[in-house]
């Protein structure tokens, strides 16, 4: 395996294998020394991870954390006073501190601390890339919100971690909950989104009706998965291979034979998630991972 850039004295999977093992308390100053010896590396206050989660194969610093600013402006720009609090009291950045931030729109931007002051952080902004988590197709998933909404938003956090570009709930005839707060769930994606370090913040849509749902425009391959013994057909099969895709998740109390019929007149293809009865998030998450896989 070829030697880290950053870290020539060393075998990338001996870095690897080190740098490992502080993933979830990060590096600091203090350890840098017990590092060095280990790899044999001289790593000047800095350690890469390579990163392959959902395709995103870039050198990152480890611990990185990633801010979000959809309106971002060039060349210096304010935080919220949200984000601003959080870095200059809770991270304790300073002035000269280099900083990442996505627009969600696709961009990453490498930036420094100009003003550290927690009530409105000034931002410089050094340069923009293209981010690397881009994909060659869409995916939308069309979900019944469950009953209980923590299941929901559990939904809504690893589909953002996995890779998705649109989710919209709909209202159906068993459908137990109506009601959604946008704001709360946004928090949710967006949480989600700089976590798993992604450049792209899934569309959260209106909840809408099913019928309306089932008639708007899409192109691409469109799926409606439910509990029948006469659908044998898998998703995994269904589904071609940078096609994009629209999957219909139903309720607790899945789909009524009104809707899966008035679906099915619609171009929706009848497809299964497996043998097991799943919930719908679960079903939802299933889907989810089931289209990324098959593009990988």
């Amino acid at each position: 395996m070829d030697a880290c850039r950053d870290c020539p004295s060393c075998s990338f999977q001996t870095f690897w294998d080190t740098a490992r093992q502080y993933m979830f308390t990060g590096v600091k100053q203090d350890n840098q020394n017990s590092l060095e010896k280990i790899t044999g590396a001289k790593t000047n206050k800095i350690f890469y991870l390579y990163t392959f989660e959902n395709g995103l194969k870039s050198h990152y610093r480890m611990n990185t954390n990633l801010f979000y600013a959809p309106d971002i402006m060039l060349p210096v720009f304010q935080l919220t006073d949200e984000e601003s609090k959080h870095i200059v009291k809770v991270l304790r950045m300073k002035v000269g501190d280099n900083i990442l931030f996505t627009d969600g729109k696709g961009m990453l931007y490498h930036c420094r601390i100009a003003e550290a002051n927690p009530r409105g952080c000034f931002v410089e902004v050094l340069k923009g890339e293209k981010g690397t988590d881009r994909r060659d197709f869409f995916l939308q998933i069309a979900v019944a919100p469950t009953k209980n909404i923590n299941r929901f938003e559990w939904f809504l956090e690893k589909a953002t971690e996995i890779g998705i570009d649109r989710i919209t709930p709909f209202i159906s005839e068993h459908s137990e909950r109506k009601i959604l707060k946008a704001e709360r769930l946004n928090r949710v994606i967006t949480a989600a989104m700089k976590q798993s370090l992604k450049t792209f913040h899934p569309i959260l849509d209106e909840a809408a009706r099913f019928e309306e749902l089932i008639r708007q425009p899409f192109e691409g391959e469109k799926f409606i998965a439910y509990i029948d013994k006469e659908v044998t057909l898998e998703l995994f099969k269904a589904y071609h291979r940078g096609s994009n895709a629209l999957v219909l998740i139903g309720p607790e109390g899945d789909f009524s034979p009104e809707e899966v019929e008035a679906a099915k007149s619609l171009g929706f293809v009848p497809v299964k998630l497996g043998i097991s009865r799943l919930r719908t998030e679960t079903a939802a998450v299933a889907a989810c991972h089931t289209i990324n896989l098959l593009n990988y």
